[in-house]
């Protein structure tokens, strides 16, 4: 049985998180879908609001503490993406924002992502067409059709109810194929990796 490793993503900022529960089911039927195909499932979950002072930090001096550079490279570094955000004045909140912006440029190529969001009205639920999806093309990731939107009334008995919860498991369906069909994830890319022979960098390749 192989194993992969599923970053997920919540920027949540309240305990307990209606973005936090959203992200934990996306990611336990991405994990159910996986081991339908023989892989087993690392989950790793990146809670933002743990990290938000060093978010902060590394914005204003260019250096990540060590727990944010690992929480980077996990993210980087993860065969598979689920990045949920509460929806703020119909985008994305400023945590999320800030922590995708340190993110390097092209370390998410290639990547599946699966978007999520919540929100205080089903009105919000464009914001992840017209925010979170683009944010994630631009980082040349491979965003999933099905995105995931969950309003108050989506959720009963703290648990996601009706056409909420189909969306969840067809979106985790999507991702864990879009896993299982690409190589394992080699980590995250080494930024003092040479791209380009030595020699040739040096302009005295012999013929």
């Amino acid at each position: 049985m192989t194993s992969r490793t599923l970053a997920v993503v919540s920027a949540g900022l309240s305990q307990p998180s209606s973005t936090r529960l959203l992200a934990d089911q996306l990611a336990a039927a991405t994990r159910d879908e996986l081991a339908g195909r023989g892989e087993a499932v690392d989950t790793r979950l990146v809670d933002l609001r743990e990290h938000a002072h060093d978010v902060v930090n590394h914005l204003l001096t260019g250096f990540p503490s060590e727990s944010l550079r690992e929480v980077l490279d996990t993210v980087t570094g993860a065969d598979g993406l689920i990045a949920v955000t509460p929806i703020f004045n119909a985008s994305y909140n400023g945590l999320f924002k800030s922590f995708f912006d340190l993110v390097e440029a092209d370390a998410l190529t290639d990547r599946p992502v699966l978007i999520a969001a919540t929100g205080g009205t089903a009105r919000h639920s464009l914001a992840l067409e017209h925010a979170v999806r683009p944010l994630f093309t631009y980082l040349h990731a491979v965003v999933l059709p099905t995105s995931v939107f969950a309003a108050p009334e989506d959720w009963a008995s703290g648990t996601a109810d009706g056409a909420l919860r189909a969306r969840i498991e067809r979106a985790g369906a999507e991702l864990a194929e879009q896993i299982h069909r690409r190589p394992l994830s080699t980590g995250p890319a080494d930024p003092f990796a040479l791209t380009t022979d030595f020699a040739d960098l040096l302009g005295r390749r012999e013929p």
